[in-house]
């Protein structure tokens, strides 16, 4: 962050120019008036799902509107400037911020101005790089409450990527519920352990299941949790396909046994807690939850912000493993 005048801050922020094309861009900052907080960027996270459909340039045109990030500038294809994992420390603003570690959902930037009440200080057991996390934790509650598992039901996960993992690990914490997470990687054997759930790769999943989340987002693991769900069973698609298209298969015995594919997105709180929570509430409920070091398992990379431009190349070709992968702004200020 640099001060080029009396009132003018500039930050350092990434936009993807053109579908494939990243850029590190100086963006100024507005001074904060009254009810506004400055925060300085420790870390952000990246959505690998959705921010690569967004640098991709696959974002469909009927979802460009409810596809828009709350910070978001530009519009898809591009320029634009998105993402939504973000935790600092709040440099100015009123004094009960001031200081505090704040998980904010803003894009990629190494400082900015927000309203206060857009920022979400962080419980003091929870480490700023988990934080990042808060948003993927928040759309695991969604698609939980959407599910509604019982206690003692047998719970399937299909998909270790960020977000199922976090569904695992919650589901999880119901009493007498069975969880297992389902991938094609067996080397996620190792995370599920972290996560304190069983594993299993396709082939071997279990059937007969009273719940199933897909959020592989892959049509075949949506077609595995048709297979494996109980009859009459619900399957819950957590997963975004952009403007991909999935393909099933709804003969056999998908009539028959009266299934249901029932899709869940955190745009919005789940129907079931519509009336009574926020996602100011959902949001904060994702922090307090971090207070748990299974959550780090997650975090399996981390880059520098000045490797944005390459970082998202990288992602998008679809290299890179691991979950999450956290960017470092500490050297940015």
């Amino acid at each position: 962050m640099v001060q080029r005048g009396a009132d003018v801050l500039d930050a350092i922020a990434f936009w993807t120019e053109e579908p494939g094309v990243g850029v590190l861009r100086s963006q100024p900052l507005r001074p904060p008036g009254d009810g506004d907080v400055l925060v300085r960027t420790l870390h952000t996270g990246v959505s690998r799902g959705t921010e690569t459909s967004v640098f991709g340039g696959h974002v469909p045109a009927s979802e460009r509107v409810r596809m828009r990030a709350p910070f978001q500038e530009g519009d898809f294809p591009g320029p634009v400037k998105y993402g939504y994992l973000n935790v600092g420390v709040v440099e100015q603003g009123p004094a009960t911020l001031r200081g505090r570690t704040v998980f904010t959902l803003f894009p990629h930037q190494s400082a900015f101005v927000v309203p206060a009440e857009a920022v979400v200080p962080v419980p003091d057991g929870v480490p700023a790089r988990r934080a990042v996390l808060a948003g993927a934790v928040e759309t695991a509650i969604n698609v939980l409450w959407d599910a509604a598992p019982l206690l003692g039901d047998r719970v399937t996960v299909v998909g270790a990527g960020m977000i199922g993992c976090c569904v695992a690990r919650l589901a999880r914490g119901i009493p007498g519920v069975d969880v297992v997470l389902v991938d094609i990687d067996p080397s996620r054997h190792d995370i599920a352990d972290r996560l304190g759930v069983r594993f299993a790769e396709p082939d071997a999943a279990p059937d007969h299941r009273d719940v199933v989340i897909n959020t592989s987002g892959s049509d075949a693991g949506l077609q595995l949790a048709l297979e494996t769900v109980v009859t009459d069973g619900e399957v819950i698609e957590a997963s975004w396909y952009a403007d991909r298209p999935a393909t099933l298969l709804l003969g056999g015995d998908f009539h028959s046994r009266r299934l249901t594919i029932r899709s869940s997105q955190v745009g919005t709180v789940s129907s079931r807690r519509r009336d009574n929570r926020t996602t100011s509430d959902r949001l904060a409920l994702a922090l307090r939850l971090l207070d748990d070091a299974a959550f780090d398992a997650l975090l399996t990379a981390e880059s520098s912000w000045r490797e944005l431009p390459a970082v998202f190349a990288e992602l998008s070709a679809g290299a890179g493993a691991g979950l999450c992968r956290t960017i470092d702004w500490g050297d940015a200020s």
